[in-house]
């Protein structure tokens, strides 16, 4: 045979093969970049989630202000950067620590798989802040 009968015989034998590569890279790399943005997800909501109960025991902290208002200012937080259904489960309560009241504020939410629905990843966070004391 001369060269162009054979490199044409060897085209003709590769024809569709790059579609069987990339559904093999597919398989691999689809799952990869799914579970990297899964993991961006979460380390997003945890991050507002934290700074919201942050922000909601400060401002519970103040002089004159209840534990209702924590809980509203960190749902007001919450709903302002991601769906209010991550507002659920907040809860505030005083403590003493060293002789100082504090005010925890603890948001617990659960993250869905790819914020699609499905099975989710749990997420519960912590804010403190010193009460003010009476005047």
């Amino acid at each position: 045979m001369t060269r162009r009968r054979l490199r044409e015989a060897g085209e003709a034998g590769e024809a569709g093969a790059a579609v069987v590569d990339f559904v093999l890279v597919l398989v691999i790399l689809l799952p990869l970049v799914l579970g990297v943005v899964q993991v961006a997800l979460v380390l997003h909501v945890r991050n507002v989630l934290a700074s919201a109960a942050a922000e909601g025991a400060r401002h519970a902290a103040v002089q004159g202000n209840g534990d209702g208002h924590g809980v509203a200012r960190t749902r007001e937080q919450i709903d302002g950067v991601v769906a209010g259904d991550f507002a659920d489960d907040v809860s505030v309560s005083r403590t003493t620590v060293g002789g100082v009241t504090t005010v925890e504020v603890v948001v617990v939410a659960t993250v869905p798989a790819l914020g699609l629905g499905g099975p989710g990843v749990t997420v519960r966070v912590e804010g403190h802040a010193v009460a003010e004391p009476p005047r």
